[in-house]
């Protein structure tokens, strides 16, 4: 797909936000860096370094959030990080950096926080005898396997938690390290407790590049739809979101590909805008698509009853009017062209067994 020239707002290397403003909700002081003082030292210093990843590790009182939303599936998930390294300028979690002072922009995608308690924390959740089970979501905020999994494995400690306790368990990411997990997720599709769903937004790898600049590439997150279906795990591929003028023609082609790799079912989601994400992502379509930010804002407003955002249930994942109508109508005609026209998949929850937690009277039996 052919850019265009972008312009010229700043741009960071391997990031996704081109700003990290601290103007936000919660914080109404902003500072401005001085123009001059930023030029002497790049001509002392040369050009700056890259940002570097932070990770601070946080140790919360509970782990499991729920939620009565009608509009989704599930009613309680967990968020094993916050912030996401993945750096996707559309990611509709990055305003939840502002209830740490941080900023949304660049701090949501370099400055991370990890929970290296979280199984221990849900290990007394699902320990308590008023605790009933039901599908937990993980991956439906900030993505349970980006790059800070490989060290800190929170996420490949609670699927150990979800075997040992035949509790099931929702999986959302968009990328292909969830392959380090098979062994534990080809165990719980067996009992069928989980189910995957792979994000796939364009199969364009460039246009991947500066969208969702440190997640892994559409090939390899294709490689893994085919490799968790060969060992028979459940995989939905989720098109979202869908950017009017930048995307949305990949649709026929995002589904059958999907098919072709072995997903049994496809969804799409509009883009959203809440809060701190609209400027962000208007400053994106400023710095790679000049030409056609106008218009990507049109249709988004189109969609969203004459605003950037509609944060209404129901209509916040789908979108109103003509363009998301048809949005759904191609959808549906690439599904049932495909043979993925079928119901989506259940998860038991029959087979929970209590844990024991260390120091009960349970670990006596």
């Amino acid at each position: 797909m052919e850019q265009e020239k972008p312009s010229s707002l700043p741009l960071r290397k391997g990031r996704g936000a081109t700003s990290n403003s601290d103007s936000h909700r919660f914080n109404h002081l902003a500072r401005e860096a001085d123009g001059d003082w930023l030029d002497h030292c790049e001509n002392l210093d040369g050009e700056s370094l890259p940002l570097r990843t932070e990770v601070t590790t946080e140790h919360p009182k509970s782990i499991l959030s729920f939620n009565k939303s009608p509009d989704i599936p599930f009613d309680r998930s967990i968020n094993a990080y916050r912030g996401c390294e993945h750096g996707c300028v559309y990611c509709y979690a990055r305003p939840t950096h502002a209830y740490h002072d941080l900023s949304p922009g660049l701090d949501f995608e370099t400055k991370l926080f990890a929970k290296p308690n979280a199984a221990t924390l849900l290990r007394k959740t699902l320990a308590k005898p008023t605790y009933r089970p039901e599908p937990i979501a993980i991956g439906t905020n900030t993505d349970p396997y980006q790059p800070i999994e490989k060290h800190y494995r929170i996420t490949r400690q609670i699927l150990e938690l979800m075997l040992e306790t035949r509790h099931p368990i929702g999986i959302t990411t968009k990328s292909n390290r969830i392959l380090d997990d098979i062994d534990l997720l080809s165990e719980l599709a067996r009992y069928r407790l989980t189910g995957v769903a792979i994000s796939v937004t364009t199969l364009d790898h460039q246009l991947a590049r500066i969208l969702e600049p440190r997640a892994p590439t559409p090939a390899r997150r294709l490689d893994a739809i085919s490799r968790l279906r060969s060992h028979k795990i459940p995989v939905h591929v989720n098109i979202a979101p869908v950017i009017p003028a930048i995307t949305d023609h990949e649709i026929e082609a995002l589904v059958a590909t999907a098919a072709d790799h072995g997903a049994q079912t496809v969804s799409v989601i509009p883009v959203r805008l809440p809060h701190e994400v609209a400027p962000l992502f208007e400053q994106w379509l400023e710095a790679h698509f000049p030409d056609r930010k106008q218009k990507v804002m049109s249709i988004i407003s189109s969609m969203r009853r004459g605003k950037k955002n509609d944060p209404d249930f129901f209509s916040r994942m789908r979108g109103k009017g003509p363009w998301a109508e048809l949005l759904h109508h191609r959808l549906g005609i690439a599904v049932r062209k495909n043979g993925l026209d079928k119901p989506h998949f259940r998860l038991r929850t029959d087979l929970f067994k209590r844990p024991a937690v260390r120091g009960s009277q349970l670990e006596l039996f």
